[in-house]
């Protein structure tokens, strides 16, 4: 995550801890927040440390797999938290939804799959405007379509705002 220090600088970190705020099955929770892909018995030793809760994979928007040998290297550190019994969470960009389901991971019942759909200014689309959940393709794998209104999607006791992000605690 990139922070704002005291010098007025900002750095790349790769661990932070802080208590989960977004509104999913791990909020109010002791997390370890963790950037890209890192070696299993380090994530252990923060998690241990920190006496964290949840381990919240994927920080700072870094599930981004370009290869096969990448698509392995997450599934395989993400598996050893779950199969250990460990709540996890994933950050996924929606580009990668499709491709995501054959890693078997959403077959944990510890395991959050965090689907991100970016919306840049969404305060600007008016009352009217829906959100579509659709298929790639008529009829393709899902059964129809879901639609909802963005504007109830956007309620409150489901919004977090960003300042509740800066109270994380960047590990070294």
């Amino acid at each position: 995550m990139k922070r704002d220090y005291e010098t007025g600088t900002k750095e790349q970190v790769t661990f932070f801890t802080g208590v989960e705020v977004e509104k999913t099955p791990a909020l109010g929770l002791k997390t370890l927040f963790v950037t890209g892909t890192q070696p299993c018995d380090v994530i252990q030793k923060h998690y241990d440390e920190e006496l964290c809760e949840h381990i919240f994979f994927g920080a700072n928007h870094s599930f981004e797999p370009l290869n096969e040998q990448d698509w392995t290297a997450w599934e395989n550190m993400i598996k050893a938290f779950l199969t250990a019994g460990k709540l996890c969470s994933l950050d996924i960009p929606i580009s990668y939804a499709e491709d995501f389901l054959e890693s078997g991971l959403t077959e944990y019942e510890n395991f959050i799959p965090q689907l991100r759909v970016p919306l840049p200014y969404v305060k600007q689309w008016n009352y009217n405007t829906m959100l579509k959940i659709d298929d790639k393709d008529f009829k393709a794998s899902n059964p129809g379509v879901w639609c909802h209104s963005l504007h109830d999607l956007m309620n409150r006791e489901k919004f977090t705002d960003w300042t509740k992000y800066g109270l994380d605690k960047v590990i070294k």
